[in-house]
């Protein structure tokens, strides 16, 4: 085979995975505005919550409780049961205030449904939809209304506090969570973020559309038709929710798999978003979400062109380099005890890139658990 040819393949592979995971942030370094937070106004729109649960009685009490705490006043909370088998809605309504309202769906249908469901008979101009294990700070509500003010504003997405990780691979996914928190405030500043934070987040409903009930990603494929009706998708970090689960074990292996599964899913339901003239965020659609899904592929083309050039000096050079973090990633992920970054990091990456190959096939089988567990 050509070397010239091989050579281009691996340094054109090389490129895309810099430009996946490096190049895209230091791009929107460069281009977002300055950042502005707008100020907290004396004219609040109305505010309903809604929150999809299924089979919660250990802790809707208390999050509810949680919830009516907003230091802004909550019109109503809308409590929607999916199927719940349990005495999550009985215990909802035992609280005895006057804004929780109760909607019981008789089968499980899955999150896409319930937010369909509370959206229709949530009255509020704008709309948190949140979920039940998480808590929030008693100003994370008021932080995402205000951005309403602003009538180009069609979402806000708050961020998700989670507990710090143990594992080796855990802490490399910690880093690539706070890089992704980074990246949707550049976006947001710029025009829009890709997405919001499923556990926290607001849209003014006016603009919201029903959901597909099949959706996995309901809060990529929400922001993204608001995004589409020429309205701004908001990111603001102070709009906190705390979730009690680390970043640690097979929760947030399973998590991740299916949230990539939603990806394939996202981008083979709506392959206009990837074009042009299909969608404003078209390009952020593609280098935040999809690039990272060809992470895998790439990776072994870079390994395979680089072990047929071996006999070159920086080729060589390269494999070994490859080789070296390969076994470094390995040991970080077999020895859970190993805290330097020079392990954390690549265990991370590594575990990242497994879970998109799973979550490639369990799209490709449509054995995604459908819902929102």
């Amino acid at each position: 085979m050509d070397h010239v040819f091989l050579i281009a393949v691996y340094w054109g592979a090389t490129a895309l995975l810099v430009l996946a995971y490096v190049g895209y942030p230091l791009l929107l370094t460069v281009i977002a505005k300055k950042r502005t937070l707008p100020p907290f106004v004396s004219a609040q729109p109305t505010v309903s919550i809604v929150l999809v649960a299924r089979n919660e009685a250990r802790r809707i009490k208390q999050r509810l409780l949680n919830l009516l705490d907003s230091s802004l006043p909550i019109q109503e909370l809308v409590v929607v049961c999916d199927g719940c088998t349990d005495e999550t809605a009985n215990l909802a309504r035992e609280i005895g205030d006057p804004a929780i309202r109760v909607i019981e769906l008789e089968s499980p249908r899955g999150k896409p449904a319930g937010i369909n469901a509370g959206m229709k008979v949530a009255t509020g101009e704008v709309v948190v939809l949140c979920d039940a294990r998480q808590r929030f700070d008693r100003q994370t509500v008021p932080r995402l209304v205000r951005w309403f003010a602003d009538p180009e504003t069609g979402a806000v997405s708050g961020a998700l506090e989670i507990e710090s990780a143990s594992s080796t691979s855990g802490r490399g996914v910690d880093a690539y969570w706070r890089l992704e928190k980074m990246i949707r405030q550049w976006e947001s500043d710029m025009d829009s973020c890709v997405g919001c934070t499923g556990a926290v987040y607001a849209v003014r409903r006016s603009c919201f559309r029903p959901l597909a009930e099949d959706i996995i990603l309901d809060d990529v494929v929400l922001p993204m038709q608001v995004a589409a009706s020429g309205l701004r998708v908001r990111f603001d970090r102070n709009a906190l929710a705390y979730d009690p689960q680390s970043l640690d074990g097979a929760v947030e292996h399973r998590r991740k798999v299916r949230t990539l599964a939603g990806n394939f899913q996202m981008m083979a339901r709506y392959v206009k978003w990837m074009m042009p003239w299909g969608h404003r965020l078209w390009w952020n659609l593609i280098l935040h979400k999809y690039l990272r899904l060809a992470g895998p592929v790439l990776l072994l083309i870079v390994f395979l062109t680089s072990l047929l050039l071996i006999h070159q000096p920086f080729f060589l050079a390269a494999t070994a380099l490859q080789v070296g973090m390969g076994l470094m990633a390995f040991a970080g992920l077999m020895i859970p005890g190993l805290k330097e970054r020079l392990f954390a990091l690549p265990a991370g990456f590594l575990f990242l890139q497994w879970c998109v190959v799973k979550g490639f096939v369990q799209w490709l089988v449509g054995n995604q658990q459908r819902g929102w567990r």
